[in-house]
């Protein structure tokens, strides 16, 4: 599975491409999906541009993301939306209950807090969860505290690190879930730089994985990426590859 990340916390000043209205959202999420992409990650923005949990603006970018594409769409949750205040976000979640459609997931990172509360309301609300983890010691902390079918999807996210230590680090991680997730997806990505090699290695590991101009503004070849459509594209078509050079070992014997 491919998940598009359409935009994250970056501007139209990082990269032309990048969707923030709820229009371009919509137009982005439906190139996406006609590319290859099985989900939809986003960020909603305010009046402003900016990041933000608010009723109003989650539900206008939903409801014109869903009018584009028919996979399951999710937001974030990021606690950076509310400046920190746990409180706050959970007071902005909760005005969910009025959404016109809320999304089928949303992510909330175990590292930040009051994650027990969040994930609690979310599932109230008919809101799947996925859990952002982010190293070892997240790992160690929902491998010890979480029971992982409560959750739509474990993401692995090896972000902020040079190449060689976001694979390394995604490999340690992986180590310390392995066996403890039974059926719940997980999905590794990275980003920056270390964004195609993680999602190489996601690809070779069998995980989902995902793309788009959140993680990164450059092609598979590194030159500039074009949108979030092309992205994704490439990452179909590294999976494809990927998939026929298991097969031709597979023949091999």
């Amino acid at each position: 599975m491919i998940q598009a990340c359409l935009n994250g916390g970056r501007a139209a000043n990082d990269h032309p491409g990048v969707p923030v209205t709820p229009r371009a959202l919509a137009a982005q999420a439906g190139a996406a999906q006609a590319a290859g992409a099985d989900s939809i990650h986003m960020h909603p923005r305010d009046a402003h541009g900016r990041e933000t949990l608010h009723l109003g603006a989650v539900d206008a970018a939903l409801k014109a993301v869903r009018r584009s594409c028919t996979v399951p769409v999710g937001v974030s949750t990021g606690i950076w939306m509310t400046e920190g205040d746990p409180r706050r976000r959970l007071d902005e979640l909760a005005r969910w209950r009025d959404l016109t459609e809320p999304p089928d997931f949303a992510s909330v990172n175990i590292g930040e807090p009051a994650f027990g509360e969040t994930v609690r309301l979310l599932l109230d609300l008919g809101v799947g969860v996925e859990v952002g983890i982010w190293s070892e010691d997240d790992a160690r902390a929902f491998t010890e505290g979480c029971r992982a079918d409560d959750y739509t999807r474990i993401l692995v996210e090896v972000i902020d690190r040079p190449v060689g230590r976001a694979v390394a680090d995604a490999l340690r991680i992986l180590d310390l879930l392995d066996a403890r997730t039974g059926a719940v997806p997980v999905q590794l990505h990275s980003d920056g730089d270390a964004a195609w090699p993680v999602l190489r290695l996601a690809l070779r590991r069998g995980l989902e994985t995902r793309i788009g101009l959140e993680d990164t503004l450059l092609d598979a070849d590194h030159s500039p990426a074009e949108d979030n459509a092309r992205l994704v594209a490439q990452a179909v078509r590294l999976g494809e590859s990927v998939r026929t050079q298991a097969a031709a070992r597979t023949a091999q014997g």
